[in-house]
C-alpha cells in the first residue's frame, strides 16, 4: 500500500517549555490531545485541531539531540512580512528564498533544538519586509 500523505514529524528536546512557546509563536502549534506515554512530552496541533501535526518527546539530554538524515520539516505560511518582521525583531537568523519558475517563498530557520523548520509561502506574498 503505498503512503497517501504526511502525518506528523517527531523532534527531540531537553526543553519543553522552550520548544512549547517557539512553535506557538513561530508557527501557531499548540499542544493538544496525547497519550499517556510514560515519557514527557507533547502533541501539538494547527488551528484546526483536527490531527498532530508535530510530536515532540522531551526529557533527553542536549548531547543526544543530534541532527540524522531528516534535513529539515516544511510547513505552509501566511503573512511573510510578518514572520519575517518577527524573525528580525527576536535576533533570529533565516535563510529566505524563491523557488525559480514557481515563485513560492522558501523561509528557513532554526527552532531552540536546531531542527530546521521550512515555512513556505505563496508566490503572491510581498516582502516589502523581507
Amino acid at each position: 500500500m503505498p503512503a497517501t500523505a504526511m502525518n506528523h514529524f517527531t523532534i527531540l528536546t531537553d526543553n519543553l517549555d522552550t520548544t512549547l512557546a517557539f512553535y506557538a509563536e513561530y508557527l501557531d502549534l499548540h499542544p493538544g490531545a496525547r497519550p499517556p506515554f510514560t515519557f514527557p512530552g507533547a502533541w501539538l496541533y494547527a488551528r484546526d485541531g483536527k490531527e498532530p501535526i508535530l510530536h515532540v518527546i522531551a526529557g533527553k539530554p542536549k548531547d543526544t539531540l543530534v541532527k540524522g538524515v531528516i534535513d529539515h520539516m516544511a510547513f505552509t505560511g501566511r503573512d511573510l512580512p510578518g514572520m519575517v518582521g518577527k524573525l528580525k525583531e527576536r535576533g533570529i537568523d533565516y535563510d529566505l528564498r524563491r523557488l525559480p519558475d514557481y515563485g513560492t517563498w522558501q523561509l528557513f530557520f532554526y527552532d531552540p533544538n536546531n531542527a530546521k523548520v521550512e515555512l513556505d509561502f505563496d508566490a503572491s506574498e510581498q516582502t516589502a519586509h523581507a
